[in-house]
């Protein structure tokens, strides 16, 4: 005789309405990707693709949180394959057409992952680049707390991050949850859905009591949902302690495995052959063929009741993690098995699962009778989350030119740092928006005064125990009211936040303006999640300081080579290398003033350490004058030297500039005249090119300006960088050329050394320009 186990989603209406929806939301998801890949024509015969499995994971976990759990401030970063779950979702409670579910991976339609900028219901964090959408709302967290704490405007509600377990092995993932700034940040909760299989495999060994452990030692609550209802009772019978200890202890394979069996084979297989097996064998004899099955695939994260208590256990004073034990293809054919991740539901197998949740396949979209139990549920849901629009502060008025003129001896790092300091004074409103990021580094790169003068900022006062030593000289007075945020040595991090920094303007409504400073050779350490960021609408500056070879000392793990193309190359960004004070000013100012609002453009600026005569740069003191250099500057290039009738033009950048008009001065007495002309943004005159050519829409006038075909001769480029860099201009007038740049690891010297050792000084440039004249 057989006993029958209990209903794992619980006996109340409600719960009965809860389960109704988390298997429509199920069918939806696994019909929109069946759609994408097998119903809408696809001449070309590529992959659609879509993950059916992964969906299915999560299901449960989302359809519980949307459906009982989220208030209308809390925001969601969804694992990028749940995206299907997530349009499922959007349509039930009524915020996308049935219009859109048909246009998964579609030219204009949904997109693969989830997207603030590209679906038709903006997602509250992009996601798709593994482990960046899974730290997003910790950076969120921060940002809201920073609008809240400047304008009193950024609102309440948690962050949350539905993660995939996989997830869990980028390095970024862990840098995050350990930074010491996170452990105070309460509205933070991450759920990981854990399936314990990857892309290729079934994981095997998946340490959960070690992934415990380690969120523990940074802080953070730690909530397990490992079995269901079904299985908890199990385990109170006679022989029920024997088997949970049996399930606890099978590898993750042999768990697996045992989801492809039948209740038949399961009797066999599942009491194993340890010291409890006789005690599993008398148990799972009493229970029934179809209780059997059910029991063995029954994990808590898939149980609505077990996870309604972990919700609800959450402690706000300190950031929490659910870990969710899954089954990857939960309820659908491929459920548990190796390979499921990218597999799709046959025909039969689709229509299988239309039978199973009450659904015709011949109408894929049909919506619940709005005064059914899941009709009110959802209608409900959809009331509770309704979000108020709001009126967003615009974006701060920022000054092209503040007035001043350097002279004397200085570095582009430090204007950085003068000209914020500046910027306070001149234009106020603009100043209070910007916020410095840095991952300590803030002494080194020049922005001591700005901190010391803003303040570092923090939720709450803290006490500066060395405010009364005459000795320190960088002051680091936490206050809620400072500007500058500090995170530890770790420059995804740092891009991380400036991210979400830079989202502020559409996402609480407050601009901020961001700026985030690292050295110069992490620039591509840092770079996939500060692209991502700028994808997702971020809107930032990243500094890079010091840079290239001129970085002598530091030898070449320091020296970087490859930035200058990074920038020239980055979607939605600006890129510029000023090489004077000046010039870094007026790059900044118009790198602020394109921050915080629709259509706005991230910028990042290459600086340097080396100091420069600043009467080189030759800033004219017409004031008309002085207003056509900035405007060229700032659209990338101007002439700094101009004779009667040029041999040859030097083009140089950044650092290299003295360089460049030394040579010129030279060439001039050999009796070569040669122009000098400054690029300050390699990346402007690519686009101005391209426009010229129809292929962009940007100004062209900076190419007559600085490039004029009456003056076109043959070519010499340097810069302290990759000399592809440059390459492109000699095509302007197609003219021939030489370009001069570092494609080589450096090494520690001086300057002068290292300069000729890369073939980028003086005399390298005189002579490339004599090749070409000979």
């Amino acid at each position: 005789m057989t006993a029958t186990l209990g209903n794992a989603a619980g006996t109340s209406t409600d719960d009965a309405a809860l389960r109704e929806v988390e298997q429509r939301v199920l069918w939806l998801a696994s019909a929109i990707v069946d759609h994408a890949n097998r119903v809408r024509p696809n001449p070309t015969g590529l992959k659609v693709g879509g993950h059916q499995a992964s969906s299915a994971s999560i299901t449960t976990i989302m359809t519980a949180l949307w459906l009982e759990t989220l208030g209308p401030e809390d925001r969601v970063s969804v694992k990028p394959h749940a995206s299907p779950v997530l349009h499922a979702l959007e349509y039930l409670l009524g915020q996308l057409p049935a219009s859109a579910l048909t246009t998964l991976r579609e030219f204009g339609g949904l997109q693969s992952y989830p997207s603030r900028l590209k679906d038709p219901v903006p997602a509250d964090y992009s996601t798709g680049s593994v482990g960046i959408g899974a730290t997003a709302p910790i950076w969120g967290a921060i940002a809201r707390r920073y609008v809240n704490t400047q304008f009193g405007t950024g609102g309440a509600g948690r962050q949350w991050s539905l993660v995939g377990d996989a997830e869990l092995d980028e390095g970024a993932v862990w840098e995050a949850v350990v930074d010491p700034m996170v452990a105070e940040l309460g509205e933070v909760c991450w759920v990981v859905d854990l399936n314990r299989q990857s892309l290729d495999r079934v994981v095997p060994t998946f340490g959960a009591t070690r992934l415990q452990g380690m969120f523990a030692a940074a802080g953070w609550q730690v909530l397990t949902v490992k079995y269901g209802a079904l299985l908890e009772e199990l385990y109170t019978r006679e022989g029920g302690p024997e088997l949970r200890d049996r399930i606890d202890e099978m590898t993750n394979p042999e768990y697996q495995r045992m989801l492809r069996r039948s209740a038949a084979e399961l009797r066999e297989h599942l009491p194993g052959d340890g010291a409890g097996a006789a005690a599993i064998a008398g148990l799972i004899a009493g229970v029934g063929d179809e209780d059997l099955v059910a029991a063995v695939r029954n994990l808590g994260g898939h149980d609505l009741a077990a996870l309604r208590t972990a919700f609800a256990q959450i402690d706000d004073t300190r950031p929490t993690v659910v870990l969710a034990y899954t089954l990857k293809g939960y309820r659908l054919a491929i459920e548990g098995h190796p390979q499921n991740h990218s597999a799709l539901l046959t025909e039969a197998q689709l229509h299988e699962l239309a039978d199973r949740v009450g659904v015709d396949p011949a109408d894929p979209w049909t919506r619940f009778d709005p005064a059914s139990g899941p009709g009110r549920l959802l209608a409900a849901a959809a009331d509770r989350l309704r979000r108020t629009p709001h009126q967003g502060a615009p974006a701060p008025s920022v000054p092209g030119d503040l007035g001043r003129t350097p002279n004397g001896t200085g570095t582009t790092q430090a204007a950085l740092g003068r000209t914020l300091l500046d910027l306070n004074r001149a234009a106020p409103e603009a100043g209070a928006r910007v916020v410095t990021v840095s991952p300590d580094v803030s002494s080194s790169t020049n922005l001591g005064g700005w901190v010391n003068k803003v303040g570092v900022w923090a939720a709450e006062d803290r006490r500066d125990w060395f405010s009364d030593d005459p000795e320190t000289i960088l002051h680091w007075r936490e206050r809620p009211s400072g500007q500058h945020v500090e995170l530890g040595i770790a420059e995804v991090n740092l891009v991380g936040l400036m991210g979400e920094l830079g989202a502020t303007w559409s996402r609480w409504e407050q601009p901020l303006l961001p700026i985030g400073v690292m050295y110069d050779p992490f620039v591509s350490r840092a770079l996939e999640p500060w692209s991502f960021g700028v994808y997702a609408g971020g809107q930032s500056i990243l500094v890079g300081t010091p840079s290239g070879v001129t970085l002598a000392a530091e030898g070449g793990a320091h020296q970087s080579i490859t930035t200058p193309s990074i920038g020239l190359e980055q979607p939605g960004v600006v890129t510029y290398e000023p090489a004077f004070a000046l010039d870094t000013e007026w790059c900044l100012l118009a790198s602020l003033g394109r921050l915080g609002k629709p259509g706005g453009t991230s910028a990042y600026l290459r600086l340097s350490t080396r100091p420069v005569d600043q009467s080189l740069a030759a800033v004219p003191e017409d004031p008309a004058a002085r207003e056509r250099r900035r405007r060229q500057v700032v659209a990338g290039a101007y002439a700094l030297r101009r004779v009667p009738q040029p041999a040859v033009t030097v083009v140089t950048m950044g650092a290299l500039v003295p360089e460049g008009i030394q040579a010129a001065d030279r060439l001039t007495g050999l009796g070569f005249p040669a122009d000098v002309v400054v690029v300050t943004s390699p990346g402007l005159l690519f686009r101005a090119l391209q426009a010229r050519r129809g292929q962009d829409d940007a100004p062209t006038a900076v190419l007559d300006q600085a490039f004029p075909a009456d003056r076109a001769a043959p070519m010499v480029t340097v810069l302290d960088g990759h000399p592809h860099t440059l390459a492109f201009l000699a095509g302007i007038h197609r003219v021939p050329a030489a370009h001069l740049g570092v494609t080589r690891f450096g090494q520690s010297g001086d300057l002068a050394s290292v300069y000729r050792h890369h073939g980028i000084d003086t005399d390298s440039v005189v002579a490339a320009a004599l090749d070409l004249l000979d």
